[in-house]
């Protein structure tokens, strides 16, 4: 017998807020007592997370674990898609790499697998926790796409599931957004709609009731909360989200961090602890204009890197970051990034792209290979920078090997050997570590060399990122407590049950 009380948050559209409000009831919960879990049956993306066992999922659903106060697995995202360009994605099916297909094979020959997939992942979970809570994606109003789908009223259907559905009042339009899902639905489906949340209001809610009202009277369901916009630090699971960061500088912050923005750019995450600190402007550049003289140049990862690659000789990239190391920049390499400093990157089996060799930047001389077998790690280690040594720990998910390709220094020293490479300045410094720079005292450190370098006076005791997380996940669940019918939701989870 199932133990679970389901509840599934599905929204209108992409970027609606449902990770984030996920991640809040997620909190909210086990605050309450209830041991919970997230589930999410299929997710597409390039942010990813490492469990403790070495296996990939979603990294929105490793987050909402976090935010449980449990250990992520497999069961909580048993397929992650992870785009390698066009039309196609990498299918990591509870945690491994399963094959890569187009979405018409993967629509056409994959469904039947991934629906069991789904209905056993559900089980497990629903026969070990209290409370799951459940994710959609984009909107479970796309009838080209219904009959095959995966993730949205089929799964609120396989979990017994009530489903709250969620508007972004930012975007405009939210009452035609909210309607017009409901519209589209199957009789069915939308009887599975027992809610709406109406998510990132601005201004006064009084100004919205004749709204509310009238969406209650010609829909027949009721509004369970209007939450209002606040900057959390909760992690987003959508790429999407950085189109609110801009590419020019910022003269009052006194350091600018400069990040490339690839078409496959993955583990974004990694730059989240400098968008907390006091000093640092971070701005995502695409083009050899937006890219000035930076402080720093963080390169991250790539799901595509030789493509990406490719995509940053041709915007005249490539000839711009080798001009940066004259000026002093702080070059910095993460996962593909780590890859792209190098001499050479061979992908001769065209695994991740249609590009099976380039030249690299030649900051670091290394040469990385495209394998077939993939890692995914966790990893502690100990790094050493200008005379200083720290210890770290993150994550690693690639599938390149990299060789040195002379006598250079290692980064890091870490469970499973050494990692990373630098140049003899330590200017230019490259890793497969991801989270390095959640590491509060190597970005404490690393943040003051720079400032040493510009005549500016060191900072210490900046805060912790791990604790700010946390604080983010506590405001998270007072925000959607505040401003949610709580009593209304416990309700329909007992009805389901």
């Amino acid at each position: 017998m199932r133990k679970a009380r389901p509840l599934m948050i599905q929204g209108t559209h992409s970027d609606a807020g449902k990770s984030v409000i996920v991640t809040a009831l997620c909190r909210i919960f086990a605050e309450d007592g209830w041991h919970t879990a997230p589930f999410k049956s299929q997710n597409m993306a390039l942010n990813s997370y490492v469990t403790a066992a070495g296996e990939e999922i979603g990294r929105a659903q490793g987050v909402q674990a976090e935010a449980a106060g449990i250990e992520p697995t497999t069961d909580m995202n048993p397929i992650l898609l992870k785009p390698t360009g066009g039309t196609g994605a990498q299918v990591v099916l509870h945690g491994k790499p399963y094959e890569n297909m187009s979405a018409g094979s993967y629509r056409k020959d994959f469904f039947e697998t991934g629906l069991e997939v789904i209905h056993n992942a559900y089980n497990r979970l629903a026969e070990s926790y209290d409370a799951v809570v459940i994710e959609g994606a984009g909107s479970p109003a796309e009838i080209n796409l219904n009959d095959r789908e995966l993730v949205n009223m089929r799964v609120a259907n396989i979990a017994r599931a009530p489903v709250i559905l969620v508007g972004d009042i930012e975007k405009g339009g939210v009452f035609a957004s909210l309607v017009g899902t409901l519209q589209l639905l199957e009789a069915q489906d939308r009887a599975k709609v027992k809610g709406v949340m109406i998510n990132k209001f601005r201004g006064d809610v009084s100004l919205l009731e004749p709204g509310i009202d009238w969406f209650e009277a010609y829909t027949g369901i009721p509004v369970l909360g209007i939450i209002p916009y606040e900057d959390l630090t909760v992690e987003a699971e959508d790429s999407v989200a950085l189109d609110r960061y801009t590419s020019a500088a910022n003269e009052t912050k006194e350091l600018d961090i400069a990040v490339i923005r690839h078409p496959h750019l993955a583990n974004f995450t990694d730059i989240d602890p400098f968008f907390e600190e006091p000093d640092c402007h971070v701005r995502m550049v695409q083009h050899p204009e937006e890219l000035g003289i930076p402080d720093m140049l963080l390169i991250p990862g790539s799901k595509s890197t030789l493509h990406d690659l490719a995509v940053m000789k041709e915007a005249g990239l490539f000839a711009a970051i080798g001009r940066l190391k004259a000026c002093g920049t702080r070059i910095v390499g993460i996962c593909g990034g780590y890859q792209m400093l190098g001499l050479e990157l061979l992908d001769e089996q065209q695994l991740e792209s249609k590009v099976a060799t380039s030249a690299g930047l030649g900051l670091l001389p290394i040469s990385t290979t495209i394998a077939e077998d993939k890692t995914t790690i966790r990893t502690t280690g100990n790094l050493t920078f200008k005379g200083s040594e720290h210890e770290v720990s993150g994550y690693e998910i690639h599938m390149g090997v990299t060789k040195h390709t002379s006598e250079t220094d290692a980064l890091l020293e870490t469970t499973s050997g050494q990692d990373g490479a630098k140049d003899q300045a330590e200017q230019v410094i490259g890793t497969y570590l991801h989270g390095l720079f959640h590491n509060d005292a190597f970005r404490e450190y690393f943040l003051n060399d720079i400032r040493e370098t510009k005549g500016l006076a060191p900072i210490y005791g900046r805060s912790s990122y791990q604790a700010r997380r946390e604080s983010g996940f506590d405001q998270a669940a007072d925000l959607v407590r505040r401003n949610c019918r709580m009593d209304a939701i416990y309700a329909l989870m007992d009805e389901e049950k």
